[in-house]
């Protein structure tokens, strides 16, 4: 079984959109969620989705998936008080309803310019290694600062910038996370940081460069471009 657990907990205060969530915001009559959601459902190798939400917004959450048809969510679970204890939530879902050997792929309900490759590599890199990081190079140089100053300079043709989906087996994502709670740990800012502290090897897929977080409002424009962009390639054939 191929799981998406997509995670749609935060109210993105980086985006200045009042008292809507970004996931929720619409271009084009449908929100950004949907559009994420709907590149799972297309999918044929993803088997079932797991929405993970904002508690106050699940019931809005159930009218899009019946407004969109979105039939391969199985589940609407509350996020919690950060990313990390919402990625959990969404893991104790999929742990009651498949078995530890199901791939889980991790990604953001504000990544909706994900395609379908990403997604077959990204399952096809848990088959064969256990793990998938989807990834991008880095494009500009990356600088360590410390005390106002630019401590060192990293070379970017060794960086890459970890994106998502980040995919696991569900048995090896809990007994990674029972871990951390035994240590007390639950600071982690994304699964593969987690899975990098207690020392699993993580494979990576590179990726779209516009597979793009949509965190502040320039980002939202940028996704309006690659749309548009979009549909005049289908319309003009370029």
């Amino acid at each position: 079984m191929n799981i998406a657990i997509i995670f749609a907990g935060g109210v993105g205060q980086r985006m200045h959109s009042g008292t809507t969530p970004k996931q929720f915001l619409e271009l084009y009559g449908k929100p950004i969620l949907v559009y994420t959601l709907e590149h799972f459902q297309k999918n044929i190798n993803i088997n079932s989705i797991i929405l993970v939400s904002v508690e106050s917004w699940i019931g809005y959450c159930q009218e899009l998936i019946d407004k969109f048809n979105l039939t391969k969510v199985v589940a609407i679970v509350p996020g919690g008080t950060t990313s990390y204890n919402s990625i959990s939530n969404g893991i104790d879902k999929a742990k009651e309803l498949y078995t530890d050997d199901s791939i889980i792929l991790i990604h953001d309900g504000v990544r909706p310019l994900i395609n379908q490759k990403t997604i077959d590599d990204a399952i096809n890199g848990v088959n064969a290694f256990g793990s998938a990081i989807i990834v991008s190079p880095a494009i500009e140089t990356i600088a360590i600062c410390k005390d106002d100053k630019i401590d060192d300079i990293i070379d970017r043709s060794h960086c890459k910038i970890a994106k998502a989906p980040q995919c696991f087996r569900l048995g090896t994502l809990i007994d990674t996370r029972n871990k951390a709670k035994k240590d007390g740990l639950s600071d982690f800012i994304d699964t593969a940081s987690l899975m990098h502290h207690y020392g699993l090897s993580l494979h990576y897929i590179e990726g779209p460069a516009d597979n793009i977080k949509i965190t502040t409002p320039s980002d939202f424009y940028v996704f309006k471009a690659f749309l548009e962009a979009r549909k005049n390639s289908e319309i003009f054939g370029v």
